[in-house]
């Protein structure tokens, strides 16, 4: 593991190799899984704000989902995720070219909404999990991510780099800064980086 400033980095983070391929997966991570995903309170906020927005971006069966469960639900652990279609896929989940993607982030490239997606998503297949005084920063590894574990060796993409946008999103530039760095030294090294 690895401590930078008050997050515990786990070591598969620096050390696995990551690209999505959404041809070979077909966006399963929108589909498959226990809940919803994870949400923020100030995104599930957010989501109620811009859910009339939404709507032209959404799938039928998407939109009677979110119109029946709400905009966010909590699930059996009392977390705020998003509503599923059939417990499936994510109610804001749309088909493109037989590949789930997010209707949210169809949306904000479009400019109709302000808010890209829920940053659990945007992370994934990294999750964080608030405890007391630290937040635990840890890489899933699921089967229907294989194709991206396949296409992260070919491309040699180091996950850390290859998800540099929703890190800095979710802890800022400083932050991944020294991730950059600790990265480059455990590689360099072999050796377990020093506390940032």
């Amino acid at each position: 593991m690895l401590q930078i400033e008050d997050t515990i980095v786990s070591l598969a983070i620096i050390e696995k190799k990551f690209s999505c391929d959404l041809k070979a997966c077909k966006g399963s991570c929108c589909r498959y899984g226990d809940t919803g995903a994870p949400l923020t309170a100030e995104e599930a906020a957010t989501l109620e704000r811009i859910w009339p927005e939404l709507w032209p971006y959404l799938r039928p069966e998407g939109i009677r989902a979110i119109e029946a469960q709400g905009t966010s639900l909590k699930d059996i652990e009392g977390e705020l995720v998003t509503p599923l279609v059939n417990n499936e896929e994510c109610a804001f989940a749309v088909m493109v070219d037989g590949i789930f993607r997010c209707g949210i982030e169809t949306a904000f490239n479009a400019d109709a909404v302000d808010f890209r997606k829920p940053l659990s998503c945007h992370l994934f297949p990294v999750r964080v999990r608030q405890y007391s005084s630290f937040k635990a920063v840890n890489y899933e590894e699921w089967a229907i991510c294989r194709p991206g574990v396949t296409a992260g060796v070919k491309q040699n993409s180091p996950l850390w780099a290859y998800l540099k946008e929703p890190l800095v999103r979710a802890f800022g530039k400083e932050w991944y800064d020294k991730l950059r760095w600790s990265a480059e030294e455990y590689s360099k090294n072999n050796v377990s980086p020093k506390r940032q």
